[in-house]
């Protein structure tokens, strides 16, 4: 059994993983809020056309064979040089250095066959986890972006980090 970090894309079949995972009442900082599991099946069935656009690359973040989570690069439409890394982790596996790990291979993909030139990070400033990711990657805090984010019925303020090519 590999205790290594693998990113692979999703799948369909991860829409039980995934679903257990978002739903937990403690995973308080991912915007993704799946109704159902059919909800998640729809989201995951539609990864195959954005991967296309390139609108968004999803991957699953495997951890001991596990699928531990998930992460992905969001293209900007309007800058097509930068992309949004988000990634989310089981909080069984919290604090084990699976999203960092992960990241790192992201950004590979990113720099690397999607030619990007800049890979950004937003979070929600009390999310002291992400901030240790987004550090120990090497993107450095660009500043508080103000009411940027829509998630849950209201704006939230988030930070920015970078990570220039």
């Amino acid at each position: 059994m590999s205790n290594k970090v693998e990113i692979r894309r999703q799948r369909v079949s991860d829409a039980k993983r995934f679903f257990e995972i978002l739903t937990n009442p403690n995973f308080i900082y991912f915007t993704a809020n799946p109704k159902s599991m059919e909800d998640e099946k729809e989201w995951l069935r539609g990864n195959t056309l954005r991967r296309k656009q390139n609108f968004a690359h999803s991957f699953s973040i495997l951890y001991k064979n596990d699928v531990a989570g998930g992460c992905g690069l969001k293209i900007n439409q309007h800058r097509q040089h930068e992309g949004e890394v988000g990634y989310f982790v089981d909080e069984k596996y919290w604090g084990n250095g699976i999203a960092t790990k992960a990241v790192k291979k992201l950004e590979k993909i990113g720099f690397g066959k999607l030619r990007l030139k800049r890979i950004i990070i937003l979070m929600n400033p009390k999310n002291i986890a992400s901030k240790k990711v987004a550090i120990k990657c090497g993107y450095k805090k660009e500043g508080l972006m103000k009411k940027a984010v829509f998630a849950k019925g209201k704006y939230h303020d988030v930070y920015l980090y970078a990570k220039v090519k």
